[in-house]
């Protein structure tokens, strides 16, 4: 069997911007195929039709590209910006989460489960590396606060109530199963729950927001009656 090492990706151009580029898109599929620790510089710089010291000159090194390998593959998922976008857009917080639901819903059962990037993210959530803590500060972390914000208006609770986590837990949790699942999942343990299929993609996402809609709905109700 051919080794990936004598792929190289397409369209390649000697500046360094795109350098850099290409040695990023060539690390994701590697890490996404073999993990952070089978992978090795040398095979990324091949893929890539570079040089192993193109990987320390750019990146570092293996540990740097690795760090910038996640935060791209969250990006790819779905971006900060786009959240903001939707939070500070019109409408009432209800809506607002049903938007954020539907941006995330799509992006992990549509065309990004053919790309590196879920790969990606998967192995890192079963098996979190030194890394994690840079996609956690500069990525995980501002982008739950744009959801458990919407979730506190929703509720009438500051960002960081015990109960506005506990809800972002539910609304949040499916979504990590999406992204580390594989089609064995799918097809056998979960049949008819196959994201790659565009009639099962509307009803995930139509279910994600009604069940999130209807527990926050509950929750609300809950605590109204505590008080």
């Amino acid at each position: 069997m051919a080794k990936q090492s004598t792929r190289k990706l397409p369209g390649r151009r000697e500046d360094g911007a795109t350098t850099k580029a290409q040695i990023l898109e060539a690390a994701g599929e590697v890490f996404a195929e073999k993990g952070f620790d089978r992978a090795t510089g040398k095979e990324i710089a091949e893929l890539a039709g570079s040089n192993s010291a193109a990987v320390n000159y750019y990146y570092g090194g293996i540990d740097g590209l690795y760090g910038q390998v996640l935060l791209e593959a969250h990006r790819r998922l779905l971006t900060y910006e786009s959240l903001v976008t939707v939070a500070e857009g019109p409408g009432d917080p209800r809506e607002k989460l049903r938007s954020l639901i539907g941006l995330l819903a799509r992006a992990v059962t549509g065309s990004a489960r053919s790309s590196w990037a879920l790969g990606v993210l998967g192995r890192e959530i079963l098996s979190p590396s030194p890394a994690f803590s840079v996609l956690l500060d500069k990525e995980i972390l501002p982008k739950k606060l744009v959801v458990t914000t919407i979730v506190g208006e929703i509720l009438g609770l500051p960002h960081d109530d015990p109960a506005v986590t506990r809800c972002a837990l539910n609304i949040i949790s499916p979504f990590a199963m999406l992204v580390v699942g594989n089609k064995q999942i799918f097809t056998r343990v979960l049949p008819g729950l196959n994201p790659a299929e565009p009639v099962a993609q509307n009803e995930i996402v139509e279910h994600f927001q009604r069940f999130a809609m209807a527990g926050l709905e509950a929750t609300a109700s809950a605590l109204r009656s505590a008080h």
